[in-house]
């Protein structure tokens, strides 16, 4: 395990894991566009991930995260999903509503406090939003799913998990039904931004 790591390398480790940088290499401009920074901003951290062996860098192409990399963000990203489904199984939050929160709460979560959350949660596979919860050793479900838009008018499926990035749009899929575990069939196609 590495030393305590600041909240804004823990930012950048769980946005290059969500961009997929466990398996592949992810691009200065995706972080930044992830992180909602410029990506000149990117470049200095990036080098400092790389020297404490985090991830891979090669400047110019992007980063890549590391084993102890993958190992550190999945920390992170398994204390924001245990935060996200306390706050809504236990105090009731909207699931629109506490990511941002997650957020705020994620890095001062203690391994004792985590262990507590997921044994009170009787240790959750997934948090509200259908997103899988890396175990305490810190695998993590692989699910090979399929977008909505990637099915055709009149297939059915299993809604499986929905990006929580946007409350709005998570306001208007609860409202239409489409959370986990929903079964759909396709009907039409509306794009999104025509309802945002």
């Amino acid at each position: 395990m590495v030393q305590q790591l600041s909240e804004s390398v823990q930012d950048y480790l769980k946005s290059i894991h969500s961009l997929g940088g466990a398996e592949r290499t992810v691009s200065p401009a995706e972080i930044a566009s992830r992180l909602g920074i410029r990506p000149p901003s990117v470049t200095g951290m990036l080098k400092r991930l790389s020297e404490s062996g985090l991830i891979d860098y090669e400047p110019g192409y992007g980063a890549r995260l590391t084993e102890t990399g993958v190992t550190e963000a999945r920390r992170v990203i398994r204390r924001h999903r245990l935060v996200e489904l306390f706050l809504t199984r236990v105090l009731g939050l909207d699931w629109s509503e506490v990511d941002a929160e997650a957020e705020a709460l994620e890095h001062a979560i203690s391994p004792r406090l985590e262990q507590a959350l997921a044994a009170h949660l009787g240790e959750p596979l997934e948090d509200p939003h259908g997103h899988p919860i890396p175990s305490q050793s810190g695998e993590m479900v692989r699910r090979d799913l399929r977008e909505l838009n990637q099915f055709e008018v009149g297939e059915s499926a299993v809604i499986r998990e929905v990006q929580d990035d946007r409350p709005d749009r998570l306001r208007h899929w609860q409202g239409h039904g489409l959370t986990p575990g929903a079964r759909v069939t396709i009907r039409n196609y509306q794009p999104l931004d025509d309802l945002f």
